[in-house]
């Protein structure tokens, strides 16, 4: 199915900006198509924690009416975003997934909020989230599940811990979120949900007013459409942040991506013939296909050979495990609280994690970085799938067994990933194909992406039905 090209909800975010901007379309008549379609699809899709109408309404007024005086500031003012609910704005509940922080009320706002704000963007509302942004389903015991947009018929994983972010964008609830990777969060929901995330390297965006899972490797990012309307809002929320740590020394700021430059003449990483076990077919075709068209754009595609197996990376560090418990383990620890038990578990096991193994764990990570450097030193980018496979079915499902075997080293190693969709599955699913670059080539990441999505049309599906 097609996007309609009259309704604002399914404008892509750099369109529906040019638009208000040029005044062809009013701030106020855009978030009215957001809350309209919030409001109908909600009770079943159950993507927002809660939508900030009334404010959301008041700050679409005063943008129309300072665009219209000629004091826009600047091209984004009057653009909608969705926040996942761990990003603080201030008087306002941030439960970060958790009924335990039902009553936490931020006294400031994230960084990237205000970034966003002073640029004139409006924010619809909090979307939900895995607990603590611990776990990549998408799954919430206690707060509610979002349903995966794709298949009306059957719940099925719209991918963690951003969840709510990936239904609210890929449901045409609004242009673009906020997402949080720590290990693949906001990759997974942007291939089981049909959508292009960006995992930026370590530093690269302030995590300053964002509640914490991993300090070492937490990074917000932007979930939109296409490649285009991620780099737009990457190019709102990057920087260095006083308020941050992870931000100081970091290379200066991108600037704005130059995205249509092809891909001819460069080298592209095809992941070993081994790491093709365990994945579904129709991921591997479309994979494959994937690498096909890169090549026939120009591209060279070449084999690498890397210093590990992807799924060893899933349980080479416990760095976040010793952190995550650092932040919440004393609420895992009483059994009254009321935490998911899922993610009470993985929470838990970081109470054994002792200072020399984490600090050990900190050398490993210095290590592996130099190993994955020196197998990267040759080409652009990485390809693999981002997921193993399609969203599948909610009943049934493994909580012990995480969906992140292609993610969770980029997080590890410090790495930048773009994740897009690259073809369907027969029941029409959303398939993912992940683009590693070096740490803060994040523009690299973009611009083969950028390639890809000018060649085919996967991106611009919507789900039927909505």
């Amino acid at each position: 199915m097609a996007e309609p090209a009259t309704d604002p909800a399914f404008l892509p975010a750099h369109v529906l900006a040019a638009q208000i901007a040029s005044r062809t379309l009013s701030p106020v008549d855009a978030v009215e198509a957001m809350l309209a379609r919030i409001a109908r699809l909600e009770p079943r899709l159950k993507a927002f924690v809660e939508v900030y109408a009334a404010d959301a309404r008041l700050a679409a007024e005063g943008a129309d009416r300072a665009i219209r005086s000629g004091h826009a500031l600047g091209p984004l003012h009057g653009v909608p975003v969705a926040l996942k609910d761990l990003v603080d704005v201030e008087g306002r509940i941030t439960t970060g997934g958790s009924l335990a922080f039902r009553d936490r009320r931020a006294t400031t706002t994230a960084t990237i909020v205000r970034r966003m704000i002073a640029r004139g963007m409006i924010v619809l509302g909090k979307t939900h989230t895995v607990e603590f942004a611990f776990g990549g389903w998408g799954t919430n015991a206690r707060m509610g599940t979002p349903w995966n947009p794709w298949d009306l018929a059957r719940a099925r994983t719209p991918g963690g811990s951003s969840s709510g972010s990936g239904v609210a964008v890929s449901a045409r609830m609004a242009p673009w979120a906020i997402g949080t990777d720590t290990g693949g969060s906001i990759r997974m929901p942007a291939a089981f949900c049909g959508l292009t995330g960006l995992k930026v390297t370590t530093g690269r965006i302030s995590a300053a007013g964002i509640v914490p899972l991993s300090t070492t490797l937490d990074t917000p990012g932007p979930m939109a459409r296409s490649v285009a309307d991620v780099a737009l809002l990457y190019d709102v929320l990057q920087g260095s942040d006083p308020l941050d740590p992870n931000t100081r020394g970091v290379v200066p700021a991108d600037p704005m991506p130059t995205l249509d430059r092809g891909v001819r003449g460069l080298r592209l990483g095809r992941m070993p013939q081994g790491e093709r076990a365990a994945v579904a077919q129709d991921m591997l075709e479309a994979y494959d296909r994937s690498l096909d068209l890169l090549a026939d754009l120009g591209a060279e595609i070449v084999e690498v050979a890397l210093p590990f197996r992807f799924a060893e990376m899933m349980t080479a560090s416990n760095l976040h495990m010793a952190e995550a418990y650092h932040v919440n383990g004393r609420l895992a620890e009483d059994p009254d609280s009321p935490l998911d038990p899922a993610v009470r578990k993985r929470i838990l096991a970081g109470a054994g994690i002792s200072a020399a193994d984490y600090l050990r764990a900190r050398q490993d990570q210095v290590a592996m970085k130099g190993q994955m450097a020196a197998a990267m030193s040759g080409i652009d980018a990485l390809l693999t799938p981002t997921t193993e496979h399609a969203a599948v079915p909610l009943d049934g499902l493994d909580q012990d067994r995480l969906p992140s075997r292609f993610t969770r080293f980029g997080n590890l190693l410090e790495l930048c990933a773009l994740a897009l969709p690259n073809g369907f599955t027969a029941a029409g699913l959303p398939l993912s194909l992940q683009i590693t670059c070096r740490p803060y080539e994040e523009a690299m990441a973009l611009r083969i992406g950028q390639a890809l999505q000018r060649a085919t049309d996967w991106h611009l599906r919507v789900p039927a039905g909505l």
